[in-house]
């Protein structure tokens, strides 16, 4: 592995839960590698397949953590969930079973919330998950309603455990529906091509930093971009001979990343 092409990149996308902390934990190194980026003035942004908060509220939880980054520097599902559908049906509705970052983001594209004939149900994560809320949702969704969800992730750590995620919360409406659902998070290349975009990076000056092969790595290699995995979230190293695609690098943790 020859770190220096690596630490020679422009701009670095990375993923947050598993890369720069654990639930309210800050893991090692991360300091280390948001000071490395201030000083060699490079371009990065925090990507994530989370849909429950903001830009703006990544950014305060990182500086409880102790790590100052403005808002500028995130970029999520919810986000990408919004653009997309505005692309698609501009000044469209929605039946969102969701937090508020998602239905902000959705507001800020121009959508309105629609419980009786949207024109799409959106699913991501969330705590107020209900059977009146499937319901809904699997009656929309027969009536003509597209599904979307913000990200596949089944699971999530949240610091305390597994928890179900957005691919685990739609999977009964699509399965009472026989719909599958659209999703726009990680891996899908949209995401990871404006995240890009918002670089103004190319893809050979970019990499791009997680802890999942399945979302992660995945979407970096769809998109044509050097993939890095570190071992501090899901996937640990003795993992790798399960999949038909490699990193192009593996690092413990993000803290490897800068020179010493």
């Amino acid at each position: 592995m020859n770190l220096e092409t690596l630490r020679n990149k422009e701009g670095f996308i990375c993923d947050m839960d598993g890369v720069i902390y654990h639930g309210n934990r800050l893991l090692p190194g991360v300091h280390a590698l948001i000071d490395w980026f201030k000083a060699e003035k490079k371009k990065f942004l925090f990507l994530t397949n989370s849909s429950e908060r903001s830009p703006r509220e990544l950014s305060e939880k990182l500086a409880r953590l102790g790590i100052e980054v403005g808002a500028r520097h995130f970029y999520t599902s919810a986000q990408a969930t919004a653009s997309f559908l505005a692309s698609q049906r501009p000044g469209g509705s929605a039946y969102v079973i969701g937090e508020a970052g998602l239905i902000n983001a959705l507001y800020e594209a121009g959508f309105s919330m629609n419980e009786v004939s949207p024109d799409y149900v959106v699913v991501g994560e969330t705590r107020s998950y209900s059977y009146e809320k499937i319901e809904r949702a699997v009656i929309l969704v027969q009536n003509g309603a597209k599904l979307i969800g913000t990200n596949p992730d089944l699971t999530d750590s949240m610091g305390k455990g597994i928890v179900p995620a957005t691919g685990a919360l739609i999977a009964p409406i699509e399965m009472a529906t026989g719909i599958k659902a659209y999703f726009l998070g990680k891996p899908n290349p949209l995401m990871m091509r404006h995240g890009r975009k918002m670089l103004g990076c190319t893809r050979k000056q970019t990499a791009i930093i997680g802890d999942r092969m399945e979302t992660d790595i995945i979407a970096g290699i769809h998109s044509g971009m050097d993939t890095v995995l570190v071992l501090s979230g899901v996937t640990a190293e003795a993992d790798l001979e399960k999949y038909a695609y490699h990193p192009k690098y593996v690092l413990p943790g993000v803290g490897n990343l800068p020179p010493v």
